[in-house]
């Protein structure tokens, strides 16, 4: 899997996922491998810099597949301490390809990598102090630049090291199929599993990891969602209401357009779009295992079904593809994926996605624009750019939250802080009318 991370971009969730369903393993050998692939991926670049004063040859211009072994076992020889380092080695030479030389070449390198302790691993830390920062923390120089000049020095080595840390494996429960309570004390029975009450979202549980959430009993028959608080919240954000049509404009894989249902009680219209009948396909399939009749897909991108659907909502949610940068600590293939210009160009199609969604609004209904992003330019950004072209829109945060919002109303959750992933979101409100606000 690392090495089609590597070579290919493959995406190491998808990866995972089909190797679950195919493999017969142990829930001991699911968090491993998990762990071994997400841990290699987050440490990259740390693990490169580790790696480099034991090789010969630069890390770069190694085979992708001689390379992501010499990673993965830097990072159980550095970071874990159940498999002995004698066995992490011998493993990765017996991994390694044929070729003359090279099982000889990844012999020695962790040979020699594994005889030193940690603080003689570690060569001296660059003479730029903003490379040496994202090298220990393990982030691209333009990341870690970005955030020391929003957050400071210290808070931003706190948000690289949280965007490091393993996430909490949080649940949401299935309103409509019993409360979190009783989902707690059905994992405890059926699986054996520690868990504890979400700290902003009420209907979220977080529980001890124990395998692969998609084999237990109570996921088939549709009683919990595996989200993140901070993706619960945004939901929350829209307060969708009984008897309501709703929209959520960019709906695959269909985690927050259930949730909004659910919020509903089921009683009103869900309306999901997404452009790929494929993923839609995934929307219907989460509507079908939660029991939930409300939800109904609508194949096209928003910008096509604002003749069908225009000024139809209540609500609407704008969810919008971005560059995924505050959900590394899940997705920190992200983090190498991504660069500076990715940014500008989202925010262009973010603009034009909302600017579709609002045409879905009625009179007096409510918009939510968010993404998995901490970045200016995909949040604060594009919603200034929405209020100065549609002035028959305003900000219109909600009286109360679970979690305290900027003082413009805008929701922040980021990991260093409040323990979820990094979502940014704001709710706008339409006029009644030109001119008149809505109360």
């Amino acid at each position: 899997m690392l090495e089609r991370v590597e070579a290919v971009a493959a995406y190491p969730d998808v990866l995972l996922d089909r190797a679950l369903t195919t493999l017969q393993l142990s829930p001991r050998d699911v968090a491993l491998a998990m762990e071994l692939v997400y841990g290699t991926l987050r440490w990259q670049r740390y693990l490169d810099w580790i790696l480099g004063p034991h090789s010969r040859r630069r890390l770069e211009s190694l085979d992708a597949r001689v390379r992501v072994l010499l990673r993965m076992a830097a990072y159980q020889i550095a970071f874990l301490d159940r498999v002995p380092s004698f066995a992490v080695v011998n493993d990765a030479v017996a991994l390694a390809p044929g070729t003359p030389g090279v099982r000889a070449f990844v012999n020695a390198v962790l040979r020699a990598f594994a005889r030193r302790g940690v603080r003689e691993r570690e060569p001296r830390p660059a003479r730029d102090p903003l490379d040496a920062l994202a090298t220990r923390c393990s982030f691209p120089t333009w990341i870690a630049e970005r955030w020391v000049l929003r957050f400071g020095w210290q808070d931003a080595e706190t948000l690289m090291r949280a965007m490091n840390e393993r996430p909490p494996l949080t649940l949401r429960a299935n309103a409509l199929r019993g409360s979190r309570d009783a989902l707690a004390a059905r994992l405890t029975t059926e699986e054996g599993l520690a868990w504890r009450p979400a700290r902003w979202a009420p209907e979220g549980l977080v529980v001890e990891p124990g395998g692969a959430p998609g084999s237990w009993g109570a996921f088939a028959d549709g009683s919990f969602v595996v989200q993140d608080e901070a993706s619960m919240l945004v939901g929350r954000l829209l307060e969708p209401r009984p008897a309501e049509t709703i929209a959520d404009v960019c709906a695959a894989p269909g985690t927050k357009t259930t949730h909004l249902a659910e919020l509903m009680a089921d009683r009103g219209r869900v309306l999901a779009f997404d452009r790929e009948p494929a993923r839609l396909a995934r929307v219907r399939e989460a509507a079908a295992r939660l029991g939930l009749a409300s939800i109904e897909p609508v194949e096209g991108a928003v910008e096509t079904q604002v003749p069908r659907f225009g000024g139809a909502c209540d609500g609407v949610l704008v969810d919008a593809p971005c560059s995924n940068l505050g959900v590394l600590r899940r997705n920190p293939d992200a983090k190498w994926r991504r660069g500076a210009t990715d940014l500008a160009l989202n925010a262009e199609r973010q603009a034009r996605i909302l600017e579709a969604a609002a045409a879905l609004v009625k009179p007096g209904g409510r918009l939510v624009y968010a993404t998995c992003s901490l970045e200016p330019e995909e949040n604060d950004d594009v919603a200034r750019g929405f209020l100065a072209a549609h002035p028959e829109f305003r900000p219109d945060p909600p009286g109360e939250f679970p979690l305290p919002l900027d003082p413009d109303g805008t929701l922040r959750c980021l990991p260093h802080h409040h323990g979820t992933d990094g979502f940014t979101a704001v709710r706008f409100r339409r006029s009644l009318t030109r001119g008149i606000t809505a109360p």
